[in-house]
């Protein structure tokens, strides 16, 4: 160890182990190093960021010996864009990680009795997975550091592509994407190229001015493919003009729309997306469930494995046909809809009235009616009068953001004592607290994680719990 100017550099650090949230560990003198891009086996240099009394955090200066578990990562931008950010391990490796990381938390802070804990559920693609991509047009490139003191090399140029990792205001000119299948890179640099071709000005988020701003596309198993284009401003002919060129150059193109965007933040959930080309939404299946999407809808980016994991978690809600589901957090009330063939009746909250809306149609649209939705905080609309309307649940599926359930939603739940409750978590960390919370009427008895997003450090956990006393809680079945 070193000091310069109050800076400690650690060098030849040998990399130990996965500690979670894409970071690695190495451990020196009894205290745990946390180390971003690393992974185990790696011998680097590392400058501390962070420095306390039992452990550190730093980034890479110099690697001394690459880990045999490295492998050259597939995309020209890894490293830059911040996105993919397990490019460089094996996908085998990565789901291995990411199994550790769950029985890591589930142990340390649900410190609550686990049953054997099923192998994570991998993607059978581990790239084109997303249905759902978001771009960034911009009027300043993000410079690699060896462009960094070239003179002829500006960061003055227009751009299409995702932010610099913590970096708001510079973005990665993108070539090639390997998220999202095609159209998508095309779509992209056909608009960037026609912004430039025809003077358009690219949005200058520092000085909040300029036409093109965005761009999301989704692309559907179904076919259907939708791109609504973020403006900064009205211009009716500019639009129009633009539309034309894309229509005639993707006829593949089921949807256009475009929103004006005149806030600082890129957020269109309070906008109104406005139709230049066909229907304004598009349809999504799952399994033979069909799914309205329109601009603003939330709907699982990975299909294929969003699939999937409705099936685990209709699987271990273990239905019958005779049950009253509780779905809270529903969304577009996706799940409820996925598992309404085996209920009695399903019930959605959701806090946003759009969702809300989004599940009715979706009901309506599988001519399922013996689904109902409502809007509000989960913790506000599930008391004693809610249920006394609508039923006690047998089952509830839980599917939190993530933080995690409310605590005044885990004591309703614990007071309400349903016989199961399926939990599906993006986040097992908030998971494995609420476990803690719940485990006094309720026994952990089946553990499925699934992976929606390889490459990335982000895990999905699907909990069955079921209520302590309840025929069948030992063998996790309902008897």
């Amino acid at each position: 160890m070193r000091k310069k100017n109050k800076n400690i550099v650690l060098s030849k650090v040998l990399v130990e182990d996965y500690a979670a949230e894409g970071k690695s560990l190495a451990r020196l003198d009894g205290k745990v190093i946390f180390i971003e891009n690393a992974i185990p086996g790696d011998v680097v240099d590392v400058k501390l960021s962070k420095n306390k009394k039992d452990w550190a955090e730093g980034f890479i200066t110099a690697f001394h010996e690459y880990s045999p578990d490295r492998v050259e990562p597939f995309c020209s931008h890894f490293g830059v864009c911040g996105g993919c950010r397990w490019q460089m391990l094996p996908y085998s490796r990565q789901l291995q990680y990411k199994q550790k990381q769950v029985v890591d938390v589930l142990e340390r802070i649900g410190k609550v009795e686990l049953p054997e804990m099923s192998p994570i559920l991998g993607a059978e693609n581990s790239k084109y997975y997303r249905n759902k991509m978001e771009y960034t047009f911009s009027s300043r490139r993000f410079l690699l550091p060896s462009e960094l003191h070239n003179p002829s090399i500006s960061a003055d140029q227009n751009v299409a592509g995702f932010h610099a990792k913590g970096l708001f205001d510079k973005v990665v000119d993108i070539d090639t994407c390997w998220l999202q299948g095609e159209p998508t890179n095309a779509l992209r640099k056909a608009i960037r190229d026609y912004g430039l071709k025809n003077g358009l000005s690219f949005y200058d988020i520092k000085a909040h001015q300029g036409f093109l701003r965005n761009l999301m596309l989704r692309i559907c198993t179904t076919g259907e493919v939708m791109a609504n284009l973020v403006i900064g401003y009205e211009d009716e002919k500019t639009t129009r003009n633009l539309a034309d060129h894309l229509l005639q150059q993707f006829p593949e193109l089921t949807t256009l729309l475009y929103t004006v965007n005149g806030k600082w933040n890129d957020s269109i959930n309070d906008l109104s997306p406005q139709v230049l080309h066909g229907k304004g939404y598009v349809i999504e299946k799952l399994e033979d469930f069909s799914f309205k999407i329109g601009p603003k809808s939330f709907f699982q980016t990975n299909t294929r494995q969003g699939e999937r994991l409705y099936q685990i978690t209709r699987e271990f809600a273990e239905l019958t046909g005779r049950e009253t589901v509780y779905d809270l957090y529903c969304g577009t009330g996706s799940i409820g809809i996925f598992v309404s063939r085996q209920a009695a009746q399903i019930v959605g909250v959701e806090v946003i009235p759009e969702a809300i809306e989004d599940a009715r149609e979706n009901a309506a649209l599988n001519g399922i009616g013996h689904a109902s939705f409502y809007d509000g905080d989960v913790v506000d609309v599930c008391q004693d009068p809610f249920f006394a309307a609508h039923g006690k649940p047998d089952v509830i599926i839980t599917d939190p953001p993530r933080a995690g359930m409310h605590e005044g939603l885990v004591n309703k739940i614990l007071e309400i004592a349903a016989p199961t409750v399926v939990y599906v978590s993006c986040n097992p960390a908030t998971q494995a607290r609420d476990l803690r919370l719940l485990d006094s009427k309720y026994a952990v008895t089946k553990v499925q994680p699934v992976d929606m997003f390889p490459h990335t450090h982000h895990i999905e956990n699907i909990v069955q719990l079921k209520l302590r006393g309840f025929p069948g809680t030992a063998k996790g079945t309902n008897g």
